[in-house]
Order: C-alpha cells, then structure tokens, then sequence
C-alpha cells in the first residue's frame, strides 16, 4: 500500500470516526477484566482499522501550532544521507551509536573507532561523514536534552515536547528511539485500545506519518513475556498494519563489548515496499563479538568479556562524583557487587540503585532476602564509572540542569538516571551495523 492510499484510509476512517469510537470504547469498558475472543481473533484487516481508527482519534486531539511548524522549517534534511528522527532520544546514547555505525561504514571499523576514543573534537571532525543525519530529536527530560545539546551537532532540531502534543514529524529514513513498554492486562482487549498505550501509538502515528525506510526501537526484556508473549505479539502486528516487517532481538550487551551484564529488545523494523519487495532486504542480529573466556574462538575473532577491570580499574583514584545516600531494604535484598574480573550488573536509572564499586570485600549473604557489606571500603559507582561501563567516551558531557533550587546529590541523580535510560552506545553501535552496511552498499550508491 501506498502512501497516499495509506493517507485516504486514515481521511475516511475519520469522517466515521464518532459511531465506530463509541462503539470500539464500549467494547473496551466491557471487556475490563474478562477474556474477550472475539477481540483476540482479529484478521489483519481489522488490527489495521483498529489501529487507524486509534491515530485518526489521536491525530486529531492533537492541537497545530504555529510554533511546532516553524520549528519544523529549519529541518536540516540532506539528500545525500539517511535523514534520523530521534523520538524519546534521552542524552543519546542511541543516537550516538547509530552515528558511529554510519561513519564505520564509510571510513571502517578501525579509524571509526579511532576517531571515537580520540576526543571530541577528532570525532567532530569526522562524525560528518556518517551515512546518518540527525535531524529531529523529542523528548520530555530536561536535563538529557541538555546533555543531548552539549554532544550534538547544532543543527539538529531539539523538541522538548510532550509527543502527544506534536502534530507533525519531519520526513525522514530512519526513525529510533525507545518507547515506554505497554500497558497490558492479559484478560482485557487489544493494546491499542488500551489508554495506557499513548507513547506506544504515538510511536506508531510517526511512523505512519514519515514511512522510514527503517526503524530501531529498544525495550525492556519483559516485552518478551509480558502476557505470555501475547504483548509481542500484538506489537509486531501492530508495526506490520503500520508498513513494517518487524523481527525482535533479545540480546545481551555484555556480547557486543560492552562491560555490563544488560539484556533488552529490539525490535528492528524494515519497510515492506521500500526495502523488503525492492532489494530482498531482510534484518539480521550481528553476531556476538564477545564471550567466556574458555569459549574465545580465534577463527571466529570472539574477544573475552570486557571486565570491569579494564573498563574502570583507571578511575580508583579519579571517580568523580558519586550518589551518596542511605541503602534500603530492596537494594539490600540481594548482592550488588561484582568483582573486577566480572562484569557490571544492569546500570538502573537511579543513582541509589548504583551497583557497588569492586573494591573491598564481597557482600555476605545473611538470610532469604537480606545482605550485608563487609569492611570500609564501600560506595556505589560513580557517574564517570557508570557512563564507561554504558560504553559512553570520556568526552561525553553530562548536564545535570544547573537548577541550585535542588541539592548537589539530586542535580547528580538526574546524571544517573540520563546514562541509566541510555543504550549502551556500543550495543547501538553494533545492532545499527547490518543496516548500515546495507545502506552504504545498496542504496547510497544508487544516488
């Protein structure tokens, strides 16, 4: 389909939009609580009038402004690149990773990294020419738009606005981003129905709206199991009435190089028409570079688990700022400290949550639910250390907001959770690359 014929069923569906919304919403109410086949069994023709139906509703409760529509005339699109939305882009560690897989495949695998752990301004010289444009970012956290600012080029168009509220998203071929995981109640009704799932269909409106050739979207492991899969399940049906063939990938960062024992979903979107029928283009997840170390594999060039020993074992006398604070019962209910020759546990979006630093004594356990440090040498890892083990370069700045209203420790907090949020950028890295390659070798150089 189309996308002016995609654009004339969403312009029909809405002039019967009041009957059938009535209609669908008393469905919804009664269905609260009660497993409703018929809302299951759907065909795909009527997951797709569903889904329509719901944006139609959504797009028109979303008010024009003639500020937005300025702001979207300085777009600095490029005809020579993959132009990027950027929707819940956080400080970017997304972003930065699907950069550095743009410039890989131009320059290669070894001056790209090169140039990366050189410093700002090397990568600066040559972040240019990545095959990927960022032109469009949204997001609602102050303070890692602040930091999104201090790391990325200026002309990319910032919009600190809630994404319920946008009306129109710049044209692009390549959309990411991270959206909220759904609401979902296994007994009630499809998730698009659910008033819950706002973030979710706006990620979707956006891409009905724009059509990327591709999107990369990133969520927690529990969309996997969530319902018994029935979540899954419904999203990628969802994204296939939106246009996409969509494959998920539960991966672990610690395979790709990255010093953190941290699994989470992508999901990798690829347009039906655009590329899947035109170029036969299908997603595949890299494989692992990294691995145990009695399985490194030479003639496969698999390298061992990056340690923390080698991530941050330079930092013991330079940790910079660190979360201070009282422990509670939760975090103390299991073991929060690796040692040196492992990797780090699952960086959270709260400095409280911290793991431990490796130095000192392991923790004991007491009872069912219940640790205990042992000697003095214990504190959480630090902002520096949390943003390395989140494969973040020392160059990359951090905001904290500035506001002098709220305390040291909490402007600090708000780091912890920004690197929290983020993709680990060498994990984007790494899932960006086969469409990457792909784009530099089939489509580019049709232009």
């Amino acid at each position: 389909m189309n996308l002016n014929v995609f654009c004339g069923i969403i312009d029909i569906i809405k002039l019967n939009r009041i009957t059938k919304m009535e209609e669908k919403q008393e469905q919804v109410k009664s269905s609260r609580g009660k497993f409703k086949p018929e809302m299951r069994n759907l065909s795909n023709e009527d997951v797709k009038e569903i889904l329509l139906q719901k944006i139609s509703e959504e797009e028109l409760s979303v008010p024009e402004s003639e500020d937005d529509n300025i702001l979207l005339s300085k777009i600095d699109s490029k005809e020579d690149k993959f132009n990027v939305v950027s929707l819940f882009s956080g400080a970017g560690g997304l972003d930065l990773g699907l950069e550095l897989a743009g410039l890989s495949s131009i320059v290669g695998e070894e001056k790209a990294m090169s140039y990366f752990k050189a410093g700002k301004d090397t990568f600066n010289k040559y972040r240019s020419q990545s095959i990927f444009h960022t032109i469009y970012t949204n997001d609602m956290f102050k303070e890692a738009n602040m930091s999104y600012k201090l790391n990325f080029p200026e002309t990319i168009i910032q919009h600190e606005k809630d994404i319920r509220k946008v009306a129109h998203f710049p044209k692009c071929q390549i959309m990411i981003g991270g959206f909220p995981c759904p609401g979902f109640s296994e007994a009630g009704p499809r998730l698009v129905d659910d008033p819950r799932n706002f973030l979710y269909i706006h990620f979707i409106r956006a891409l009905i709206q724009t059509q990327p050739e591709f999107f990369i979207a990133e969520n927690v492991k529990g969309m996997m199991t969530l319902g018994h899969g029935e979540v899954l399940r419904q999203i990628i049906t969802d994204f296939a009435a939106a246009g996409y063939t969509v494959t998920p990938h539960l991966v672990n960062a610690r395979e790709y190089g990255v010093p953190q024992s941290r699994e989470r979903v992508f999901l990798i979107g690829v347009h039906k028409e655009k590329i899947e029928k035109k170029y036969g283009f299908h997603y595949q997840l890299p494989a692992p570079t990294h691995g145990e170390y009695n399985e490194v594999n030479l003639l496969e060039e698999k390298q061992p688990f990056v340690t923390l020993e080698q991530a941050i074992g330079d930092l013991r006398d330079d940790p910079g700022p660190i979360f201070q604070g009282e422990y509670s019962t939760i975090y103390m209910s299991r073991n929060r400290k690796k040692n040196w020759s492992e990797q780090s546990f699952t960086i959270q979006a709260s400095g409280r949550q911290a793991p431990q630093h490796p130095d000192g004594e392991p923790m004991t356990k007491v009872d069912k639910n219940k640790w205990i440090f042992n000697g003095n040498n214990n504190r959480r890892l630090s902002v520096k250390e949390i943003a390395r083990i989140q494969t973040f370069p020392d160059w990359f700045e951090f905001s904290d907001g500035g506001n002098l209203n709220i305390k040291e420790n909490g402007r600090i907090d708000k780091i912890y959770k920004q690197i929290g949020n983020a993709v680990p950028v060498l994990l984007a890295k790494a899932i960006a690359q086969p469409i990457s390659d792909f784009i530099c070798k089939e489509i580019l150089k049709e232009g």
